[in-house]
């Protein structure tokens, strides 16, 4: 098992933002994103890292991104290390073997965007905080209303929806996100740009979650992150991947429970039953554990492209 990445450093090179799992360094008239192998659970970021997490990242969100350009502009320039490297050089950071190595399969060059304050969530089926949501909202003895949206009596956990619905949230720098509906998105981002960002985004969750089915793959849920690029709607960050979606086996598909996953569920069910209190310092995990999470990741990334890392 190769060693996780947990840490990146490119001396001389500014630091734009150091989220929970990318460090973003500024290269002037784009950004360089490096995705760590960090993994974090219960907004903790976890002691130890997973192996490959990074490149799955990296590598699924390309997939995704050149997938979707018929939909939707992204961000992504490139991911060439050679590419990536000379502008590293050029932007004044000494570019040495361990640099490349580090560099390699987990590094995209993006434009910068600017990106609105919410995030974009779609969610194709009843599972995780809508399960809880609808059953708070009264169903599914009778009809629910939820996030403003009407969800009809009956649903079974993990049910497939009528129709994919949009639930947007705020972006929390620290914590939970908090859910939102649409009138409350349009108090911050406009009426007009808020019906296009839950337009757009259902319209490219259906389009993975069709192309994914044909790789028997469910795509539960997932979010997107959009902004503007000269004008243009862009979707930035990250795409489809096991942190920011829940993929499910078509196969193994059983509405009425939860179902195995291919994301970090995994993680978080045994962090719940290791008796962790989600609260800061996070426990260290077993490598079985770890071991289970990366083969997870790297299934996903498999299952999806046909590609192996």
């Amino acid at each position: 098992m190769s060693t996780p990445v947990l840490t990146t450093d490119l001396p001389g090179l500014p630091r734009f933002a150091t989220g929970k799992v990318r460090d973003v360094y500024d290269l002037g008239d784009s950004l360089l994103l490096v995705v760590s192998d960090r993994i974090s659970a219960f907004d903790c970021v976890m002691p130890s890292g997973v192996p490959d997490k990074g490149r799955v990242l990296t590598q699924m969100s390309l997939y995704w991104f050149r997938a979707l350009r018929p939909l939707v502009a992204t961000h992504c320039i490139t991911t060439d290390l050679d590419f990536i490297c000379a502008r590293v050089a050029e932007a004044g950071c000494t570019v040495t073997d361990e640099t490349r190595a580090m560099l390699a399969g987990r590094s995209m060059l993006a434009v910068k965007a600017e990106m609105f304050p919410v995030e974009c969530v779609v969610r194709g089926y009843l599972a995780g905080s809508l399960w809880g949501e609808y059953k708070a909202a009264g169903g599914p003895g009778r009809d629910a209303v939820v996030h403003g949206l009407a969800l009809p009596a009956g649903l079974r956990e993990c049910d497939k929806l009528p129709e994919p619905i949009f639930t947007p949230s705020t972006k929390a720098e620290t914590g939970h996100d908090m859910n939102i509906g649409m009138e409350e998105m349009r108090e911050i981002v406009g009426a007009e740009t808020a019906d296009r960002l839950a337009s757009v985004s259902v319209e490219i969750y259906k389009a993975a979650a069709d192309r994914a089915l044909t790789r028997g793959i469910i795509i539960a849920d997932t979010k997107f992150e959009l902004g503007l690029h000269k004008g243009s709607l862009t979707l930035a960050d990250e795409a489809l991947t096991p942190d920011s979606s829940r993929f499910w086996d078509a196969e193994l598909y059983e509405p009425g429970r939860s179902q195995p996953s291919f994301d970090k569920q995994y993680l978080r069910d045994w962090l719940t039953a290791s008796g962790w209190n989600k609260e800061p310092p996070a426990p260290s995990l077993p490598e079985d554990v770890v071991q289970r999470t990366a083969d997870k990741y790297r299934e996903a990334y498999r299952r999806i492209t046909g590609f192996g890392l």
